[in-house]
């Protein structure tokens, strides 16, 4: 018993020096992994608020009618200018024949007008030759008169011969007077028709008007790609009803996907255009693409939103705010069709090389 109780005093005596070695270890690796972190953000920013996006065009009917054919199915890849849905156009086609008819009626009408301005012009040459001869009848007429005026003092002729002749003077004077207003008349019935022309011209003019907007309306019914790329959210059918407006399908657009990383505010201080960027994206986490930083958002993306706070009333809590940064992919093709706009990202912008 004695001697158990003597090793069992120089167990206890004896110093554990297991427990310090772990903690050593332990403070070593926590050293050594503090100073990588330090190092790392003292180099990048990084934030796992991003998302790919991508521009997306709506395709709208631009006119009203029935859907007659749909020539594409969803998440289909198309090309631009590719014809892809066609609105039943008989009605649009016998709005183009009216007005086409219309057109045909106001052209004649031009040369209806033009035979107008012929037949006043020529009135109104005969016109001013009936001045004319009025004048050479008023001067012979003046002459006669002052001769028989001389005569009739001397007693040559009678005095009923004078009065015939002063009668004849007036007579030829009333004559001319009449001659010059009826040439003045015809020479405004030119005028007058040539304006009526103008205004037939203008009718013209409105009927190609007409023409031009009953062929675009046709040409409306024929929905083509306005980009390439994949359509999703098909939402017509054969036969469906649309309206002018309404929104047919989408197209995600190629070569158009980017990162819109949100950032907070106190992030930006080191971030600038032009620097590469580390992207991780969560659907093929082995899969490392590079960007670089393009623009920066005017505001913060709660400026943007539906209701934007006001920090003038209620009580004021301070949050810090986040600034989308658009960022442009930097990948081959292959690459780029895999991502989808929507999906969930990692970035970290390399601030210092």
């Amino acid at each position: 018993m004695a001697q158990e109780q003597e090793i069992q005093e120089n167990v206890k005596k004896k110093p554990n020096k297991v427990i310090p070695i772990i903690l050593g270890v332990v403070l070593i690796v926590g050293i050594i992994f503090g100073i990588k972190e330090y190092i790392y953000y003292s180099k990048h920013v990084d934030t796992d608020d991003a998302q790919i996006d991508g521009d997306i065009s709506p395709v709208v009917a631009r006119v009203g009618g029935y859907v007659d054919s749909i020539m594409f199915e969803d998440n289909q890849h198309v090309n631009k200018g590719q014809p892809l849905v066609i609105i039943d156009d008989r009605d649009y086609k016998v709005k183009l024949e009216q007005a086409l008819a219309a057109q045909k009626g106001a052209g004649a009408s031009i040369g209806v007008g033009q035979s107008q301005i012929f037949q006043t012009a020529a009135s109104s040459a005969s016109a001013r030759a009936q001045v004319v001869s009025a004048q050479a009848r008023l001067e012979k007429t003046q002459k006669d008169y002052a001769r028989y005026a001389n005569l009739v003092k001397d007693g040559s002729i009678t005095q009923q011969q004078f009065d015939q002749s002063k009668s004849d003077l007036q007579v030829a004077q009333a004559n001319l007077q009449a001659a010059r207003d009826q040439y003045k008349a015809a020479q405004e019935q030119v005028g007058a028709s040539r304006n009526q022309l103008k205004v037939t011209n203008t009718g013209v003019d409105q009927r190609q008007a007409d023409v031009d907007f009953a062929k675009l309306q046709l040409s409306y019914t024929h929905i083509a790609a306005p980009a390439s790329g994949i359509t999703s959210k098909k939402s017509i059918q054969i036969g469906q009803l649309v309206q002018a407006g309404q929104t047919l399908f989408s197209i995600v657009n190629d070569n158009s996907i980017y990162v819109t990383a949100n950032f907070k505010e106190t992030q930006l201080t080191d971030i600038k255009n032009g620097q590469k960027v580390d992207i991780e994206v969560d659907a093929y986490p082995d899969m490392k693409i590079e960007g670089t930083v393009y623009n920066f958002s005017p505001a913060t993306g709660a400026k943007f939103s539906l209701l934007p706070p006001d920090n003038a009333t209620g009580n004021f809590v301070k949050v810090v705010q986040r600034v989308p940064v658009k960022i442009k992919i930097n990948a081959d093709k292959g690459v780029l069709e895999k991502l989808r706009p929507g999906m969930s990202v990692n970035v970290s912008v390399i601030t210092k090389d």
